[in-house]
C-alpha cells in the first residue's frame, strides 16, 4: 500500500488546516493509520494515531486541537489541526501499520505545515 499525504501550508496562528492521506487501495487490512511530524532539528514524533475500531491515540502537546479521522471507503486518513501554534510547524506525515501480508509497515512523503504571521 502506498499512501500519499496532502493539504500542508501556511497558517496564521489560531489557524485551521486539514491534512489528508490516500492509500493506494483498501486500508481496511491496515490495523493502525497514524500522523507523525519532524521539525528540523527534532526527532519525529507521533501525533495521532486510530485504529481500524475507530480507537484514537493523540500525543499531549495536540490533544484538544486535533482530530484524526479515518474514511475507509474512501481509503483516506485525516488530521484536522485547529489552533494552530508555531510550534506546531513541521512536516507531517503518514504512517499504517498492518498485521495482513505478513506483516508491514508503509509510511507516505511528507507534507509541510507552517504556522506564523
Amino acid at each position: 500500500v502506498q499512501l500519499q499525504a496532502s493539504g500542508g501550508g501556511l497558517v496564521q496562528p489560531g489557524g485551521s488546516l486539514r491534512l489528508s492521506c490516500a492509500a493506494s487501495r483498501s486500508i481496511s487490512s491496515i490495523d493502525v493509520l497514524g500522523w507523525y511530524r519532524q521539525a528540523p532539528g527534532k526527532q519525529r514524533e507521533l501525533v495521532a494515531h486510530i485504529t481500524n475500531d475507530g480507537i484514537t491515540y493523540y500525543a499531549d502537546s495536540v490533544k484538544g486541537r486535533f482530530t484524526i479521522s479515518r474514511d475507509n471507503p474512501k481509503n483516506t486518513v485525516y488530521l484536522q489541526m485547529s489552533s494552530l501554534k508555531p510550534v506546531d510547524t513541521a512536516v507531517y506525515l503518514c504512517r499504517g501499520v498492518s498485521s495482513y501480508d505478513g506483516g508491514y509497515t508503509t509510511w507516505g512523503q511528507g507534507t509541510q505545515v507552517t504556522v506564523s504571521s
